[in-house]
């Protein structure tokens, strides 16, 4: 843990809801605040001063600080005693958010952008911070309810561990419940082995049902003993993995999604669910890589 949340701006009213929660983020972990913008037009051979035809205080240079500064101004407004720096990073917003991460527990962006953060869309800066960034990425789509739970989906699947602490460690800053979601279907639930050895290879719905909730307890075994104080509500859901979903975060503060999967949650990858969740959440969306940052296997 490196104590920092990061947050990319670029003056938009996304991009400041977004250093809102940026904000509320480092307060809950006692962390500090960074906030980044990639100055693109540098790069670009652009000139930054004003121009001899327009107001004395124009130009891109002092456009540029005073987005910084409102940004500033927002963070310590919604959380006073966190410690909050700036950088202006001359760079595109992929590369430089990408670079910042490496340094942060936690990297912050909004879902839609101008300016210096120009095609900030979900499927573009956040989706590929999630597919690359060397932290948890948290794309702010919708405020999500204040008193409402942390929500994870869970499949099973080694690599949704990380994602299943994050949550818990999530639920636990915040003091929110904890519900963890497990969705499957009769065409990608494992069918359990027969207790009979010669008895047909075959389940039922309740069979099939029994084994996605050992699947689930499974996936959830020690995590509830490292945070024994949230509360922790299972749900399994017989039904697409998207709709349940989408449908839980319609009363969550938070949803928390792997960035690939198996199981109940077959195809968790970006492209899918996990970037179907950024487009159509209505809570802010944490996604979480399992790899711890390795860069083989990315999508």
């Amino acid at each position: 843990m490196s104590g920092l949340v990061v947050v990319g701006v670029d003056g938009s009213a996304s991009s400041l809801a977004a250093v809102g929660a940026a904000a509320e983020e480092a307060r809950r972990r006692g962390a500090g605040l960074r906030v980044v913008h990639a100055f693109l037009w540098p790069a670009m051979h652009v000139p930054l001063g004003p121009s001899p035809l327009g107001p004395p205080g124009g130009g891109l240079q002092t456009m540029v600080e005073k987005l910084v500064t409102e940004a500033v101004e927002h963070a310590r407004s919604v959380a006073p005693d966190v410690e909050v720096s700036h950088t202006v990073v001359t760079g595109e917003p992929l590369t430089v958010l990408e670079a910042q991460s490496h340094d942060a527990d936690l990297v912050v962006v909004g879902s839609r952008g101008m300016g210096g953060f120009i095609g900030l869309l979900v499927g573009s800066t956040a989706v590929h911070l999630a597919s690359h960034g060397q932290c948890p990425v948290l794309v702010v789509r919708e405020t999500g309810a204040p008193e409402g739970p942390v929500v994870v989906g869970v499949d099973g699947s080694p690599r949704g561990a990380k994602a299943i602490g994050f949550a818990f460690a999530e639920a636990a800053l915040r003091g929110a419940e904890l519900v963890t979601l497990h969705s499957w279907t009769t065409w990608n639930a494992p069918a359990p082995p027969p207790q009979d050895e010669k008895a047909p290879y075959a389940s039922g719905p309740d069979e099939l049902r029994a084994g996605e909730e050992r699947l689930l307890a499974e996936a959830l075994a020690g995590h509830q003993a490292r945070y024994p104080g949230v509360k922790v509500r299972h749900e399994v859901v017989h039904g697409g993995t998207r709709e349940a979903l989408i449908e839980a975060s319609r009363t969550a503060q938070l949803l928390v999604v792997g960035a690939r999967g198996r199981g109940g949650f077959t195809g968790l990858l970006l492209g899918s669910v996990s970037q179907a969740m950024l487009h159509h959440a209505h809570c802010p969306v944490a996604v979480v890589r399992g790899d711890g940052g390795e860069k083989d296997g990315d999508a």
